[in-house]
């Protein structure tokens, strides 16, 4: 495919790469056209062939290194030029860290168009190698040969590893042992296109802080040949082995693991701590893979959310309560959402076993659930966002501004859906104040960032709180209420608006509400403005309910 006749697939030119891009390819421009160099870096002036022609933009492997920088270095594992696993091997420790920072500011600064925010510099890792505490790897046979290991990038072709560097040295022992049992009593590995064979994936956990480590296998169906003999090789090989679990997974998915696990011995989850608090751990339970940067991570989030022991705290996508519970033990309540009905358990045992009666556990959906704790009279001033890489859900964050909390701790895997959540926030009366990117996964591309968000009206001394209680309806004779309102201009326009914009409006029109509903305690407050959209959309609703 060509681009004004000018660029072909396989195509060599010279490339001048001014950057890294999010996936950690080199980013560049030749006659104004942007080119995507995978395995080039900053700096550097590289030869690339085209793999692929857009429209826009091209993308290509670097088939010469004109002159390196001198931030770039050999990468250490033998299979990492094939293996998908890593994507910065082959810079050195420094420029990683540069790199991601660099990714964050960009995110926030031309996807967010958050000029404001004050991005420090990142925190690093003491030691970059064999920090995952949790190993994932899929199984197969390529050619006729066992492997167990990662994907090639972009593909589901398995390359082997025999001792991945980023991994705890236990998860690699538990993939050697795997490897020997399959080998030894011929036991086949899932095709993805037959759909046929035993095993799919091999998972490790390993609590760093305990010794305590789980093998989990997952199958493609219940039967596992020669299931005893895998334990015995287990415990023989493994140190600290007290869990090892069979999942089954007989779905033709993508996903990894399925919904139904038997022990096949010890216990059903391990223990690991962080900090003070320990942790019970299942096959599915979510941890996070970096056990020394978790706790430098979430200090962060507690020195943000700048507690002081009266606050009432929501954790919004709570996961297993990692968080929730580091919250708890300098807030008065807090309440963790999570949709996910084993890690709210799980949750709920961790609360349990570090004897913490401050925290509360809720299954649901956390935009549902936000509104009904509203309604039963909890005010919370600060909100804590831990999403997954795809970001919140954007009834999520409107329940959020609808709520007014003081202060949003937002922790994010993702610094694209990070900028993009920050702007609606900022849209509906937040401000992103600070952002602390911490590195959790050296050699990766990728990068956690944990944000600071505070109101604007808490911005002046002349800024007051608005009494916003979301739960007492107004009825007027011939009227609607606001959640009719709500709707209706949802159902018409695809628009949300807020019962502070209702209320703008309403009293522009000489609608008097009760006394302190959604209205400031000063007149010199200043409130987030109704956008021309939104209030036209409020007019036509207020019209329709004959209340205009």
């Amino acid at each position: 495919m060509s681009v004004d006749n000018k660029f072909l697939v396989r195509d060599k030119i010279t490339l001048k790469v001014t950057g890294l891009g999010s996936s950690g390819e080199g980013v560049g421009k030749t006659d104004g056209f942007t080119v995507f160099a995978h395995g080039a870096l900053a700096d550097e002036t590289v030869e690339v062939e085209l793999e692929q022609v857009k429209k826009n933009y091209a993308s290509g492997k670097v088939t010469a290194i004109l002159e390196a920088s001198p931030e770039r270095v050999e990468p250490l594992c033998p299979v990492y030029e094939a293996c998908g696993g890593c994507q910065l091997q082959h810079l050195n420790y420094t420029g990683q860290l540069k790199a991601k920072e660099q990714q964050v500011r960009d995110a926030l600064f031309r996807i967010g168009h958050l000029q404001e925010v004050k991005v420090m510099p990142i925190i690093g890792e003491e030691d970059p190698w064999h920090y995952r505490n949790k190993m994932q790897f899929p199984v197969a046979f390529e050619n006729g040969i066992l492997e167990i290991g990662c994907y090639a990038a972009a593909t589901h072709k398995v390359v082997g590893v025999e001792n991945c560097l980023i991994q705890k040295q236990r998860n690699n022992d538990i993939i050697a042992v795997v490897r020997q049992w399959m080998r030894q009593y011929e036991i086949s590995a899932y095709d993805e296109k037959t759909g046929k064979g035993v095993v799919r994936h091999v998972m490790g956990r390993v609590g760093v802080n305990t010794g305590e480590v789980m093998a989990v296998i997952i199958t493609a169906g219940y039967d596992i040949p020669h299931g005893k003999e895998l334990v015995k090789m287990l415990r023989d090989a493994v140190p600290g082995l007290k869990s090892v679990v069979q999942n089954i997974n007989k779905k033709q998915t993508n996903i990894v693991m399925g919904n139904k696990t038997r022990l096949l011995y010890g216990k059903t989850t391990i223990k690991d701590r962080l900090g003070t608090l320990k942790f019970n751990i299942s096959a599915q339970s979510f941890f996070q893979v970096n056990s020394a940067q978790a706790e430098k991570l979430y200090n962060k989030a507690i020195e943000f959310a700048a507690l002081s022991g009266g606050e009432t705290v929501v954790d919004c996508y709570c996961g297993t309560g990692t968080i929730s519970l580091y919250l708890a033990k300098h807030a008065q309540k807090v309440y963790g959402i999570e949709i996910i009905a084993s890690a709210i358990e799980d949750a709920k045992r961790n609360a349990e076993d570090n004897r913490c009666d401050n925290a509360e556990f809720i299954l649901g959906d956390a935009a549902v659930k936000m509104q009904e704790l509203v309604e039963q009279g909890v005010r919370p001033e600060v909100v804590l966002l831990d999403p997954p890489r795809a970001g919140c859900e954007e009834k999520v964050l409107a329940a959020i501004a609808q709520v007014m909390p003081q202060r949003i701790v937002y922790v994010s895997c993702n610094p694209a859906s990070l900028a993009r959540d920050l702007a609606y926030l900022e849209q509906n009366g937040y401000q992103a104040e600070v952002a602390q990117p911490v590195d959790m996964f050296p050699m990766t591309h990728h990068v956690e960032t944990v944000v600071l968000l505070g109101r604007e009206l808490e911005k002046s001394s002349e800024h007051v709180y608005l009494d916003y209680e979301p739960s007492k309806e107004i009825d007027l004779p011939g009227g609607a209420t606001y959640s009719e309102i709500k709707q209706w201009i949802q159902a018409k326009y695809g628009l949300k608006v807020s019962s502070l914009y209702v209320a703008q409006v309403k009293q522009k029109h000489g609608i008097v509400e009760r006394e302190c509903y959604n209205k400031p305690k000063s007149e010199n407050a200043k409130q987030p403005k109704c956008p021309p959209e939104k209030e036209a959309a409020i007019e036509a609703a207020l019209k329709h309910f004959k209340m205009i």
